[in-house]
């Protein structure tokens, strides 16, 4: 069985920083390897402010 996507590492050694809207916990995505330094919200929800349920958890 081979899988499309190619990461064939342990998903759990990848880097995470907290969303600056809701403090949840975001894992690095291979979309954000140019710009991981610079973000900083979980979705688009959190960026415009909006997050339903800010206090997650």
């Amino acid at each position: 069985m081979t899988k499309a996507s190619g990461f064939k590492g342990n998903k759990q050694a990848l880097p995470s920083k907290p969303c600056m809207t809701c403090g949840r916990p975001m894992s690095w995505r291979r979309a954000w390897a140019k710009n991981w330094a610079q973000v900083r919200h979980c979705s688009d929800a959190c960026r415009r402010g909006k997050a339903r349920g800010a206090t997650h958890g």
